[in-house]
């Protein structure tokens, strides 16, 4: 699957998601942050998952109704531990990903927002 990790996601992830077969683009290695809208069309118009930390691409989607790909959004998952996370979320949910779901990953829980359809 084609992802984007937000900066705000431990570049580290990056091994974890490659060993496992993911296609990864971190923002991270951009010459600069375009902000969240720019990151989420870019996810959209390269069919990538965005996986994040932060809540404004979920609201982005949800509230504003902006088009995705899919989002994983990692909350309180400790840095090393944010690859091997974002790793089993997207083999459970490729689907719904694919669908454009958006996915909360806490340390006890997670949360699956599903779309009827893809929006894009």
């Amino acid at each position: 699957m084609k992802v984007l990790l937000d900066t705000c996601v431990w570049g580290g992830a990056r091994g974890s998601l490659t060993e496992a077969g993911h296609d990864v683009e971190w923002t991270g290695d951009w010459q600069r942050d375009p902000g969240d809208e720019q990151i989420l069309a870019h996810a959209l118009a390269n069919s990538r998952v965005v996986i994040t930390q932060d809540k404004d691409f979920a609201e982005l989607a949800i509230v504003h109704g902006k088009p995705h790909s899919g989002i994983i959004r990692i909350c309180g998952i400790r840095a090393e531990e944010q690859g091997p996370v974002a790793v089993s979320v997207l083999k459970k949910f490729e689907d719904e990903l694919a669908k454009g779901a958006i996915v909360t990953v806490t340390t006890d829980r997670i949360r699956i927002r599903v779309s009827s359809e893809r929006r894009d």
